[in-house]
This record gives structure tokens, C-alpha cells and sequence, in this order.
């Protein structure tokens, strides 16, 4: 069983800009974020989406993202 839970969107992207993420550029729903020391990240999910453990792990590794940070 995995150890992420489902969240909102709107809950992931803040999560995100808790550990040093920010919103570099915007074009409608699509949201490049940067964060020193990492690649760009386009995070592209509308606020009331819910995103699922299979995701969530996939963006953690791009992210640097824990389940203890949702």
C-alpha cells in the first residue's frame, strides 16, 4: 500500500511552495514552478482536481516532495 494519500490540487500546490517552490510563469492552468537547485517543474492540474497516490509519487521525484509535507 503506498504512503500517499489523495489531496486537492489546490492543497498539492501549496504544499509545494511550503518547501521552497514558487510560480515562476502561468499560462492558463499549466504553472511553472522553480526552485533553486532543481529543474523547472510544470505542474498542470486545475484546483479542484484530486490527484492520486500513483501521481504524487511520480511528482515527488521531481519535486523532492514527502507525504509528511501534505
Amino acid at each position: 500500500m503506498s504512503n500517499w494519500p489523495s489531496v486537492r490540487a489546490k492543497a498539492l500546490l501549496q504544499a509545494l511552495l511550503s518547501i521552497g517552490w514558487r510560480i515562476k510563469r502561468q499560462s492558463g492552468s499549466h504553472k511553472t514552478l522553480a526552485r533553486e537547485g532543481w529543474p523547472d517543474y510544470v505542474f498542470a492540474f486545475h484546483d479542484g482536481d484530486e490527484v492520486g497516490p500513483r501521481m504524487l509519487a511520480r511528482i515527488s521525484k521531481g519535486t523532492g516532495l514527502t507525504p509528511h509535507d501534505l
